[in-house]
């Protein structure tokens, strides 16, 4: 799985790099070679016959362009620093930007009726979860007037059943909660898509 996901859009700084980058056969052997494991520049020339010169300039674009990255830094046996290359673990995406008010608005509609059927869910299935009148009677022991047990029911202290009522308020708190995020998120994609528009 790779670490990062960059979306980018044409004719973005980042965008342009990559374009500069990967436009020679030369740097798309590069990528390839990496792509099966990190290697050094001695490798890279060795594989794929081409001079130091060559290869360090394709490597500083893809560098710049972050396609590349360095691994780790070994030392020769004569002392002189080797760089170990390999490529990012990312994905990029290059597509353009496409936000218009009309698409702010089918996103954010979509949202609503999300609310909406999550609202009417919780209408049908409240009054399932709800204790019956019968249910919450607590069987209680008496003497009756033979000398035999006789069960009494009594309603225990406290237990109140929720009516019908009391299952629309807590939807219509549900429902205009999810509305308020719903209008909060449209008003403050629709300010920010204004402020670059304009």
């Amino acid at each position: 799985m790779t670490d990062d996901v960059i979306v980018l859009e044409p004719g973005d700084e980042r965008a342009q790099k990559i374009g500069k980058a990967i436009s020679s056969q030369t740097a798309g052997d590069i990528l390839h070679i990496l792509s099966q494991g990190p290697k050094t520049a001695t490798d890279l020339t060795g594989l794929l016959s081409i001079p130091m010169g060559t290869l360090k300039y394709h490597i500083d674009n893809l560098l710049e362009a972050g396609l590349v990255e360095i691994a780790e830094t070994r030392y020769s046996v004569k002392g002189r620093e080797v760089k170990v290359y390999r490529l990012r673990d990312q994905l990029v995406i290059v597509a353009p930007k496409v936000t218009s008010i009309r698409s702010i608005l089918l996103k954010y509609a979509s949202l609503f009726a999300i609310v909406i059927l999550a609202s009417l869910a919780m209408l049908a299935i409240l009054p399932l979860f709800q204790a019956s009148p019968d249910m919450v009677r607590l069987p209680a022991f008496s003497e009756n007037g033979n000398g035999g047990a006789g069960i009494l029911a009594e309603k225990a202290p406290g237990a109140e059943t929720v009516g019908a009522g009391g299952a629309i308020t807590l939807v219509q708190a549900f429902f205009l909660g999810g509305f308020m995020v719903v209008l909060l998120l449209f008003l403050h994609e629709a300010y920010k898509w204004r402020k670059n528009k304009f």
